[in-house]
């Protein structure tokens, strides 16, 4: 859960408010975060790390530096916020949402030019995403999976619920459809809104809980087929209501399979979801669920962000690009048949990126394997 009273907290001694205090005060500089944040470790420069960022904050807290300063601007948007940093903390570092919190302040508060930039860039998406009926429409011709009728859990809580992601169900509507083949007892609600996650992670920290708070309102657990969702849901109703795609099939059992091709078990690779992994601790399950459907290749710097960082790749489309690199360099030594993802905006980012390298690996969602395995693919 998040910690309580994030919005508007009572400030620090000389504080602004801006930030809750205890999450700010949690770092104690060791530094161990370094090497884990793919932003210094590309540029080696100490403000660009998590640890020099949270100076930043409370130097902002504090008053000492303004709200237009370039370089207070420059990093909340420079970070990916893929929170690599969290797993290697020895403190116990919140700084997702000491993040969202600064995006928050930022998007308030900053008249600079990056922060008029950013607002021009995300109003149509938040505008999308802001009512459900907007994501209805959206979904009208891409038809994503429809309302299906599912069974009480034993508990009389109402079972699990299938979350539609909102740009997902426009984009990559096969996921949520081959969600509800492999598992058929899935509740799916159509008038379901956005998680809030878009809203939280780009500025909107108070809309983003309304919205989470809303989805949570539904009876049973929610299970979802997009990282960044999954995550920041938990982070607001509880991990106890929130299941990842993997984490059900699993549960519910068992997995299909395996997919041949060309006469021998298919080379699948798997890239993480940054929030999936460091945000929810949920890196096995996927795992487990590939090791049934062919010959798995773990693939170096599976865990590492590719770039897309949710609206990261359409606000610095630029840096998006240098991190993705070393990623795709990988793929191209490794030749994969498949590569599978767990967030729509991985999905995005590795279509592209491999289409454009001319591999012949197919970037495919984990519920997309899954059902084609169901399937017999040969």
């Amino acid at each position: 859960m998040r910690a309580a009273g994030r919005t508007g907290a009572a400030p620090a001694d000389g504080g602004r408010g801006i930030f809750t205090p205890e999450l700010l005060d949690r770092c104690i500089s060791c530094g161990f975060c370094l090497p884990a944040c793919p932003t210094y470790v590309r540029t080696g420069v100490e403000t660009s790390s998590p640890r020099g960022r949270i100076d930043l904050m409370r130097a902002l807290e504090s008053g000492e530096l303004p709200d237009d300063d370039p370089t207070v601007q420059e990093e909340s948007s420079f970070c990916l916020g893929c929170r690599a940093c969290e797993p290697v903390c020895p403190a116990g570092v919140q700084y997702g949402a000491l993040l969202e919190e600064w995006r928050d302040h930022t998007w308030h508060a900053g008249r600079a030019r990056g922060s008029l930039r950013r607002r021009a860039l995300l109003a149509p998406l938040l505008w999308a995403a802001n009512r459900p009926w907007r994501l209805r429409i959206m979904g009208l011709v891409r038809r994503p999976a429809r309302r299906r009728a599912g069974r009480e859990g034993a508990d009389g809580t109402g079972g699990h619920q299938l979350m539609l992601g909102c740009f997902e169900r426009a984009l990559f509507p096969k996921v949520s459809r081959a969600a509800v083949e492999l598992l058929p007892d899935l509740q799916v609600d159509p008038r379901q809104g956005c998680c809030g996650a878009l809203h939280a992670h780009n500025g909107d920290v108070a809309r983003g809980e309304r919205l989470a708070t809303d989805l949570a309102d539904r009876p049973g657990r929610i299970v979802s087929t997009a990282g960044g969702c999954a995550a920041h849901l938990a982070a607001v109703a509880g991990r106890d209501r929130v299941l990842d795609y993997s984490e059900a099939l699993l549960e519910r059992g068992p997995v299909p399979g395996p997919i041949i091709v060309d006469g021998r078990p298919a080379r699948i690779g798997l890239q993480d979801s940054c929030h999936l992994r460091n945000g929810l601790g949920v890196s096995a399950a996927p795992r487990n669920v590939l090791d049934t459907l062919g010959d798995y290749v773990e693939i170096p710097g599976a865990g590492d962000c590719c770039g897309a960082a949710g609206t990261y790749a359409i606000l610095r489309p630029r840096d998006s690009r240098r991190v993705l690199a070393a990623k795709l360099a990988a793929l191209t030594d490794l030749d994969l048949d498949f590569l599978v993802v767990m967030n729509p905006g991985c999905q995005r980012q590795l279509m592209k990126a491999v289409r454009r390298a001319r591999l012949r690996t197919k970037v495919v969602h984990l519920a997309e394997l899954v059902a084609s395995a169901r399937a017999g693919h040969r």
